[in-house]
């Protein structure tokens, strides 16, 4: 039994999901730096692009950009909620006849064919989350892509830092009198998370050694017991990222990480940063210069970032 799909599949259909998705960028700078960055990656590579598949398309965030340049983009999802609220937003956008949404699994791509789609992209991590299967689906994703293909996976050096620091994303949050019930989570319980804090080399290393973020047994228990817990998530290092990309046929693959250089700031300042428009240009700009040097693509938010060409590829279905 895929319990890793099954476990994926309730979590982001809680009904909640759609909605909470869509105002990241309203509650967490992080957020706001990665998808500035994604944003320009993906703009910087639209020539000659006119079909994009937008795999773990999520509320809509880039699939409704895409459509606004008169791209066909299919939004693919596995969840119910996310799809709901990605129309929604289209409707809005008045660009709901440019995507086609779809409901589904990365784990299975039989729908599409070789080379079906100009661009292939994938981002906040849902490749991550189809262990033991992630090789596969990036094999498919690639298989599916014509030109070209970027997406992003969770990150194990990056998300190494959050298991000694369990306040890190407070450093992040924009408004401290939100009603957002994460963010408000994470500010009520800073205190105690501090108190309770235990370093465990072990869990470290443990991570470390084979990235996965979770305990299996522990998570399908969970899962059995009828709850919706976070799922199961692999963890990728830089070097096989790119080593996957490149045995299938993926060309000048270049690696970013991110919100590495905004992790190294505190909440004070990044506020002041923020709060002023010049500032924020400014430090957007060189966010995007300093986090796509490969020495720091690790290091990122919580993601890796991955980009590259498909050149000449013969792909059998």
């Amino acid at each position: 039994m895929n319990y890793s799909k099954l476990i994926s599949e309730r979590h982001w259909n809680l009904s909640d999901k759609g909605e909470r998705e869509n105002n990241r960028e309203e509650l967490f700078i992080d957020d706001i730096i990665q998808k500035e960055h994604i944003e320009r990656e993906i703009l910087s590579r639209l020539d000659g692009i006119n079909t994009v598949f937008d795999g773990g398309a999520g509320a809509g965030r880039f699939s409704i950009m895409l459509a606004k340049k008169g791209i066909k983009v299919t939004h693919f999802d596995i969840s119910q909620p996310m799809i709901e609220k990605a129309r929604e937003l289209a409707i809005a956008a008045g660009v709901e006849d440019h995507i086609v949404f779809v409901k589904g699994a990365l784990e299975d791509l039989s729908l599409y064919s070789d080379s079906e789609f100009d661009m292939v992209i994938s981002f906040d991590a849902p490749i991550s989350y189809t262990y033991p299967n992630q090789a596969e689906v990036i094999e498919n994703l690639i298989r599916i892509a014509k030109k070209k293909i970027i997406i992003s996976v969770s990150s194990r050096l990056g998300s190494l830092p959050y298991f000694a620091n369990p306040i890190q994303k407070n450093q992040f949050i924009i408004d401290k009198n939100t009603d957002d019930k994460f963010a408000r989570w994470c500010l009520d319980n800073e205190k105690n998370q501090v108190e309770n804090f235990i370093y465990d080399k072990e869990i470290c290393e443990n991570v470390f050694n084979d990235g996965l973020c979770e305990d299996i047994e522990k998570s399908v228990e969970s899962y059995n017991n009828g709850e919706a817990p976070w799922p199961i998530t692999y963890l990728f290092m830089p070097d096989e990222l790119k080593s996957l990309l490149e045995k299938n046929g993926v060309s000048d693959v270049h690696l970013a990480g991110p919100g590495a250089y905004a992790r190294t700031i505190p909440n004070e300042i990044l506020m002041k940063i923020m709060n002023d428009e010049k500032q924020k240009v400014d430090f957007l700009d060189f966010c995007y210069q300093y986090d796509n040097n490969p020495y720091v693509c690790g290091m990122g938010k919580d993601n890796l970032l991955a980009y590259g060409e498909l050149k000449g590829k013969s792909h059998r279905r």
